[in-house]
């Protein structure tokens, strides 16, 4: 097969291939220069579409409704966008199997070689299987998870199939709990199954938890806590009937959706790129040790100028950001500028049912303060917390903010105000944020 060269290549096809595109095309870019390689059948999407609106019972989202860059409030890049005003050639069904970074070349499983200038790593996460575990019957049918479009067309499928039926979801973090909402929608009866003593663990507070395992319970979700999934039972056709938990308890099944997490896809670049904790290790700029590749998204372990250390983020607003500093840096470089350095808020957010929650900041500290109503029974709940470290506030959460209200927590996050009296703040609340 012939070689094909380009200026620029991004490996993956996720949100982070989908706001680099866009930024080259800001930035300027000439036709054949930049091509996205990508193993999915479509151009970049916003993946946090497909927990939520794609499994909607009604009005689901569908393609190109939300291919990148929508989520960010930009322009919507349809397919023909790549090829007629991006310039972009966009090469998909294309898995890259071997990538030499010395000698600049990417090695496709069909075979096909692509050779670059300027190479960014977009290559994302892939989803953590029981089947990578070993347990007992987790290869069986209907046992879905879901990272990319295929997944959620067989959730889709499975939910049409099974009507009505019963869903055990595995796992109490971002996907098992959106999941477990929008399965309920879909009026299946639905059981979470997770280890830890409460939800999104990383995250929430037992205060925090307690109103969403609260809120969940009074829709019909049910909540399994403390114990995990040993095994699973199947018919003679292989579709799942039973999940057997480790505490010795047999939950009928029709549906299995299992959200327990990622990893970071970098094998490919194993020995050729430095690394720290778990991720490929960059600069401020996101370019690796080797000079001339970048890595974005997922992958990217990078200097948080925020709170002085190095860490690597996954989610959705920070492939969107690590995704345009590289190619602004990518750019600048050759015209011999310079720009700022990435100086990252985290943030990280969730919708399901009605609610509709924001956190920024680092969920650090001695001390919580919970205010507000958190009452999982109110007709429309309303509260948050502060994370407290030194005597200053770090992180900071809200449940059913405005736009405005939500921009005083992510300032209050950045700023980092002292606190002096845990109690007035408690009072206060969401005032002493809006006094920031």
């Amino acid at each position: 097969m012939a070689e094909k060269h380009f200026k620029y290549v991004i490996v993956g096809g996720g949100v982070a291939a989908g706001y680099a595109a866009q930024e080259f095309s800001k930035q300027g870019i000439n036709p054949g220069e930049l091509a996205i390689i990508s193993k999915e059948a479509v151009a970049p999407y916003e993946r946090p579409a497909l927990s939520k609106a794609y499994l909607f019972p009604q009005g689901a989202a569908r393609l190109p409704g939300f291919h990148c860059c929508v989520g960010g409030g930009g322009e919507r890049l349809s397919p023909e966008w790549y090829a007629e005003k991006g310039r972009i050639e966009l090469i998909l069904s294309t898995e890259i199997v071997k990538a030499d970074l010395s000698s600049k070349s990417l090695t496709s499983a069909a075979g096909a070689t692509f050779t670059y200038n300027i190479l960014i790593i977009a290559t994302g996460s892939s989803t953590i299987k029981l089947t990578d575990f070993g347990v007992q019957g987790a290869d069986a049918n209907n046992i879905l998870y879901l990272r990319e479009i295929d997944d959620a067309d067989k959730i889709v499928a499975a939910i049409q199939a099974k009507k009505d039926g019963k869903a055990i979801v595995v796992g109490g973090g971002y996907i098992g709990l959106e999941i477990s909402a929008v399965l309920r929608l879909n009026n299946l009866d639905v059981t979470m199954v997770y280890p830890e003593p409460w939800c999104m663990p990383r995250l929430f507070t037992a205060g925090i938890a307690a109103f969403y395992e609260g809120y969940y319970a009074n829709k019909g979700v049910k909540i399994v806590k403390g114990t995990v999934a040993v095994g699973f039972d199947s018919d003679t056709s292989g579709d799942v009937t039973t999940v057997k938990l480790k505490d010795g308890r047999v939950l009928d099944a029709d549906i299995v959706v299992v959200g327990v997490g990622g990893r970071p896809l970098t094998s490919l670049f194993k020995g050729q790129v430095a690394e720290e904790k778990g991720g490929i290790k960059t600069d401020s700029f996101f370019q690796t040790s080797v000079p001339g590749v970048y890595a974005v998204g997922d992958v990217a372990t990078f200097p948080m100028k925020l709170y002085g250390d190095m860490r690597r983020v996954e989610h959705v607003d920070h492939a969107r950001k690590s995704a345009e500093q590289a190619v602004k840096a990518i750019k600048a470089s050759e015209e011999a500028k310079s720009i700022d350095e990435y100086d990252y808020l985290p943030y990280f957010y969730s919708r399901s049912f009605d609610l509709s929650w924001q956190f920024y900041g680092d969920n650090v500290g001695e001390e919580t303060v919970l205010f507000g109503d958190s009452d999982p029974a109110s007709a429309k709940p309303k509260f948050g917390s502060y994370w407290i470290k030194d005597g200053k506030i770090y992180g900071a959460f809200l449940e059913g903010g405005s736009a405005d209200e939500n921009k005083a927590i992510a300032k209050v996050a950045r700023v980092q105000p002292a606190v002096s009296d845990k109690n007035v703040l408690a009072q206060e609340g969401l005032q002493f944020a809006c006094k920031i």
